[in-house]
């Protein structure tokens, strides 16, 4: 039958704890076998108390028996019996039913339930002897369906009962009829305590591994939204460093060559189409390295053929890829703005005994570069620019000085501003901080612009950027 009590019991009913789920703790299972157990052997010996009792009870009197008290007919017996075995029956079916999910909790009914089992047991035991045992399994149901202390005492009176039912159909008392049930007795209130102790540890266990699982869950949720949430910025920060600024340069030369054309120069416009290509080319190659997972094509030999990408006139690379892509890079932002007829000069400067990093580091200090004079372009009306790349000892640092107009760095926007722009420091900041660096800005209106980053030696870039290319 479920467990019941009394009002403000803390007795568990005798019940079959939910098996415990795949990822529960060993020792919650083997506690919930345990405990699974001996409710087995509980039922089973009700079954097989009440079975003795009702074989004996319908065995024929013995030359030893005879003079004694008369046996109970069969047809008084029997139909008993079998009413206390099927109400009996009928409670534990309803109770595994109700935790297999099948039938609601029968917990109101299990104080009436354990009334008419006793019941039934006191008709019994006043018709034969026989049935007086049987209250070892009562004991149990006893201690497990009332508050502790009723429990107690319904043991105490119950073993009192066999103790009277087995004199009076003895038609006396001796030693083992007193001493068989009060031993029995004592050994089910201990037996329940421990049974009682289990229960509460399984439960504990259950209710840990429940908030364990819920742990679990909770935090594969937001780490899934993390890395959502990082994997956009992170594609907003490369398309950001590489397309965008592409094509920003690609729409500003196609305005500088119409209006070449208008002037009637086509030389000019000449000039300035085949740099809109060559820089249209150079995004290409940086899109397709971005969709095959590699890093900027700009820090490697693989350049598609096609791509427009090849060193022009069979140009010969030197150990330091990075160096020779902040070259190109300096090159290029000259030609971009003579061909639109601004004054602008860039040079890089190298220092130090060239060391291989890791591509993920060199894209970091190449994208650093690309962002700071982007902002140097498009912000800080400079005449001239200075890229210094420089090998010291445990760091590698990247300087971008310009004698633009500066500004208050304390101005700068927390966050993307509602056109989509305002991803450049703040995006680069978190790409240098990922790789283990620092980025520095100083700056200050009418005193140009330092950006500072440093990283230490065998940095290898953030999470999600690209390793060294097969």
């Amino acid at each position: 039958m479920p467990e019941s009590a009394a009002p403000g019991s803390p007795a568990p009913a005798i019940r079959t704890p939910p098996a415990p789920a795949p990822a529960a703790p060993a020792p919650a299972a083997r506690t919930e076998r345990v405990l699974r157990w001996l409710r087995v052997a509980l039922h089973v010996g009700f079954a097989a108390l009440l079975l003795v009792g009702t074989v004996r009870s319908l065995l024929p009197v013995t030359a030893a028996e005879a003079g004694g008290p008369a046996k109970a007919p069969a047809g008084v017996v029997l139909p008993l019996a079998v009413l206390l075995a099927l109400v009996y029956l009928a409670g534990t079916v309803l109770e595994k039913r109700h935790f297999q999910g099948a039938a609601p909790d029968p917990a109101r009914y299990s104080l009436p339930w354990l009334g008419v089992v006793c019941g039934l047991w006191l008709v019994l035991v006043a018709v034969s002897g026989e049935f007086a045992w049987v209250a070892f399994a009562l004991f149990f149901l006893q201690l497990h369906l009332l508050p502790r202390w009723w429990g107690a005492g319904a043991v105490a009176a119950t073993a009192a009962l066999v103790v009277l039912g087995l004199g009076w159909h003895a038609g006396g008392l001796s030693v083992a009829m007193v001493l068989g049930p009060l031993f029995g007795a004592a050994f089910a209130v201990v037996t329940a305590f421990a049974y009682r102790a289990l229960y509460a540890e399984a439960e504990a266990q259950r209710a840990a591994a429940d908030e364990l699982r819920r742990t679990r869950a909770q935090l594969a949720e937001s780490q899934h939204r993390a890395g959502v949430l990082a994997e956009r910025e992170r594609l907003a920060r490369e398309i950001h460093d590489t397309l965008a600024q592409g094509f920003s340069s690609v729409v500003l030369m196609g305005r500088s060559a119409a209006a070449a054309l208008d002037d009637g120069d086509s030389a000019a416009a000449r000039e300035r189409l085949g740099i809109v290509q060559a820089t249209a080319a150079e995004s290409l190659a940086e899109a397709r390295a971005f969709v095959r997972g590699l890093g900027s094509p700009a820090l490697g030999p693989e350049r598609s053929e096609g791509d427009g990408a090849e060193p022009a006139g069979g140009e010969v690379r030197t150990a330091s890829p990075l160096a020779d892509a902040l070259g190109r890079l300096c090159e290029k932002t000259a030609a971009e703005a003579a061909a639109r007829g601004a004054g602008f000069m860039c040079r890089f400067e190298a220092d130090g005994e060239p060391r291989p990093l890791g591509t993920g580091a060199e894209e970091v200090l190449l994208r650093a570069a690309q962002a700071s004079l982007a902002n140097v372009w498009a912000h800080a009306r400079a005449s001239a620019a200075v890229v210094s790349l420089a090998y010291l000892d445990g760091e590698v640092t990247l300087d971008v000085f310009d004698d633009g107009v500066g500004f208050d760095p304390a101005t700068l926007p927390r966050g993307p501003r509602p056109d989509g722009t305002g991803y450049g420091l703040r995006g680069l900041r978190h790409r240098v901080e990922e790789a283990g660096g620092a980025l520095t800005l100083e700056s200050a209106p009418g005193e140009g612009t330092v950006v500072a980053v440093r990283l230490p030696a065998g940095a290898h870039g953030p999470a999600g950027d690209h390793g060294e290319r097969p």
